[in-house]
């Protein structure tokens, strides 16, 4: 008899009871609507997990009660002698929502993170002295060296539940899929017999469920799948209960409008932002447009803050605090603000289309929770698939880049830190580190105190598995284009992309007739965002320090630069709503080289105006930045500022070795700084003391720009102000 079977009905029983009282202490009293009770559903999961000690993996809607059913199982659980609960969980904001919720229902709950390494001992000392009932750890910190091999072993002999917030992270076939979360497959195999695992997520479609399935060590022929209310099979307690709900979200209601220019979706904001219910958040694909749209918003009025992955920690929870609070109208975002965010929001707002529907759902998931109607509207931008393309480009790297990895840290007799990597692999700090984490999880390297070091376990590309990821994001790509032309429900789109096997149609969404959204712009509010967009300079910080282990390339360069270049500017970024459209025509590979557009050259000549009162001196000289590329375009740009200026172009950072790419090493620092070294060298007669102004055509790791400052310094100049028409970052 299982194990699952051989537990009495008065013992399930009396757990229901038991969970019913927990339930209440977590959610509190509810004004008028009587105590809270588990649904069957929620109670399915609970019983698995505290009755049975199964694995569960629940794909529920947001909102529906997933933290409800971990917390529950941990009272049950711990009142019944379990060691504490493990949650992994991927955000801060969700840390802290989490602990919230656990407080409320006498749970005590600590969290191990990046941001409190003090507290780690005092935290185990309590873990191991039995005051702890819930653990909360970012998955980064499963591939701590440290964490790893010191405090995981512990906590894998003696949690009493395991659980994966977010498991849709597990997969690469997902929409956020993140290497370290692959940790988990380890931590799972450690776990002694007996010992419950939860996963959840509320957006998986029936790939990613069966990916994220067979990570916690399930197979589809021993799991028992539930739709909506019926209760699991009780077969074996080895058995996985694989639990979907309905992916409805009654309180939303969808729409989309089309509009033709960056100026009348800005206008749009201004003009409706007001209307929509309560407060809540508009999504931007990137930092650069969460800064302008607020900026903008602000002026006209209204109170509205940017949030991104770059604001500073503190910051970020003042603001996620100040929306719960309703204390302002909106967050500007990216996703930097997403998954596990708990607060009663009255819309989202997309400006621009992420590039899957899985991922939009996960975000327009952020409104309606706690209210009975919320508003979700998409505004489509003409750049959107240009910003898809970029991060398609970030994929895990090619077979010959994974190999020369292998191969350097093989050769090595000492670990290698990532910055030594770099000077032997083209590939960026991110990308690197995302693809060693893989390589790690996979058992071909391993990460230690110092660095990283070769295992000599044979690993295989999987060159048809990544083709099959690359390919399966081109088609959600095109789904989402299909979302925004479908005269279908738009709810009803959404969930059968997520094969919700109930899907039907809302009769909410502005297709179904239930949402009318206006496409009107007032003329003030178009002219208004078209001054603002119109409104070029953008800084170019320089760069301050040498990358690390130059000298493993043969570089005598090291720490802090000296004597660099001053912050200089740019017309815009490529991502930019105003110019950077014009700019992103300009750069393609298929338009021709040619002299700057006159519609840029008056922006040019703006920014210099702006940027004259920041001089310490007026420039006295022009270096041009030679390029293979666009040869007249630079050209054109530097002798049109020397005839307006009256200042004369004195040389050039001239192309010395053309075997060297343009491109080369511009996904590495050091790679970079050693391929510009090579390729180019200052052909120029410098004043002495002379203000120089370096031209280019555009940025994008900022090291050209950096190595020519200091060859033009050394030469003799006191400053070097650099000037670009397009940044890429």
């Amino acid at each position: 008899m299982s194990t699952a079977t051989a537990v009495s009905d008065d013992v399930r029983r009396s757990a229901r009871e038991a969970a019913e009282g927990h339930l209440r202490a977590l959610v509190g009293p509810r004004d008028g609507q009587g105590d809270a009770v588990l649904r069957e559903d929620q109670w399915a999961a609970i019983e698995a997990l505290a009755v049975d000690a199964r694995r569960a993996l629940v794909v529920q809607r947001t909102g529906w009660g997933k933290s409800a059913v971990y917390f529950v199982a941990t009272k049950l659980l711990r009142e019944a002698g379990a060691g504490p609960t493990v949650i992994v969980s991927p955000l801060l904001a969700l840390m802290r929502n989490q602990i919230a919720a656990a407080e409320r229902a006498g749970i005590r709950a600590v969290t191990i993170n990046s941001t409190n390494i003090d507290q780690w001992q005092p935290i185990q000392d309590q873990i191991q002295a039995g005051e702890v009932d819930v653990l909360l750890v970012s998955p980064e910190r499963l591939n701590n060296p440290g964490f790893r091999d010191e405090v995981l072993p512990r906590l894998a002999a003696t949690c009493g539940l395991l659980v994966v917030d977010e498991a849709h992270c597990i997969s690469d076939w997902g929409h956020d899929f993140r290497p370290d979360y692959r940790r988990l497959r380890t931590l799972l195999a450690e776990l002694p017999a007996g010992i419950p695992v939860l996963a959840t997520t509320a957006t998986a479609n029936a790939r990613v469920t069966a990916d994220v399935a067979e990570q916690l060590g399930v197979h589809a022929p021993s799991a028992s799948v539930e739709e909506g209310d019926q209760r699991p099979s009780r077969e074996s307690s080895d058995e996985v209960l694989v639990q979907r709900g309905t992916l409805d979200r009654e309180s939303l209601r969808l729409g989309v409008v089309q509009l033709k220019t960056p100026q009348q979706r800005l206008a749009w904001l201004a003009d409706h932002l007001a209307e929509q219910p309560g407060s809540g958040i508009v999504y931007c694909l990137t930092v650069a447009a969460t800064q302008e749209v607020a900026g903008y918003l602000r002026d006209r009025g209204l109170e509205v803050a940017a949030y991104s992955g770059q604001t500073d920690p503190d910051e970020r929870h003042a603001l996620e605090q100040a929306l719960v609070d309703g204390r302002v109208k909106a967050l500007i975002a990216t996703s930097a603000l997403g998954m596990g965010f708990d607060a009663s929001l009255g819309f989202v707002i997309n400006l621009g289309a992420p590039q899957s529907p899985v991922a939009y759902y996960q975000q327009v998931g952020r409104a309606g929770r706690g209210t009975d109607d919320a508003t979700v509207v998409l505004l489509p931008q003409i750049e959107d698939r240009d910003i898809w393309a970029y991060f398609a480009s970030l994929g895990f790297p090619r077979e010959e880049q994974v190999r020369e990895t292998l191969a350097a840290l093989a050769e090595s007799d000492r670990p290698m830190s990532t910055a030594t990597l770099e000077t032997r692999v083209e590939l960026g700090r991110n990308r690197l580190e995302s693809m060693l984490k893989v390589l790690d999880v996979d058992g071909a390297v391993q990460r230690v105190q110092g660095g990283w070091v070769a295992t000599g376990r044979s690993w295989d590309y999987d060159a048809e598995r990544y083709a099959r990821v690359s390919e399966a994001r081109e088609r959600e790509q095109q789904a989402m284009l299909d979302y925004l032309r479908t005269d279908r429900c738009r709810m009803r789109f959404l969930r059968e992309q997520l094969d919700d096997p109930e899907a039907g149609d809302c009769g909410r969404c502005d297709n179904c007739g239930g949402l009318t959204l206006s496409t009107d712009v007032s003329e003030a509010s178009v002219a208004e965002a078209g001054e603002r967009l119109a409104r070029p300079g953008v800084v170019v910080e320089p760069r301050k320090m040498w990358p690390t282990a130059l000298a493993h390339l043969g570089l005598d360069l090291k720490g802090k630069i000296a004597e660099g270049a001053a912050p200089g500017r740019a017309v815009a970024r490529l991502t930019d709503l105003g110019h950077g459209q014009a700019l992103r025509a300009l750069f393609r590979e298929d338009t021709p080289d040619g002299p700057v557009p006159p519609p840029l050259a008056q922006a040019v000549m703006e920014v210099m105006k702006d940027w004259a009162p920041e001089w310490e001196s007026r420039p006295d000289a022009i270096v041009v930045v030679e390029s293979a590329t666009r040869p007249t375009l630079t050209r054109d740009l530097a002798e049109g500022l020397s005839r307006v200026m009256q200042v004369p172009i004195v040389g050039t950072w001239a192309i010395r070795d053309h075997s060297v790419p343009p491109r080369a090493g511009q996904t590495n620092s050091a790679q970079r700084v050693a391929a510009t070294r090579r390729r180019g060298g200052l052909d120029a007669e410098v004043p002495p003391g002379a203000t120089v102004l370096l031209v280019d055509d555009q940025v994008a790791t900022g090291w050209t720009l950096t190595v020519a400052a200091a060859a033009i310094r050394d030469a003799g100049a006191s400053a070097v102000l650099p000037l670009v028409l397009a940044t890429q970052g």
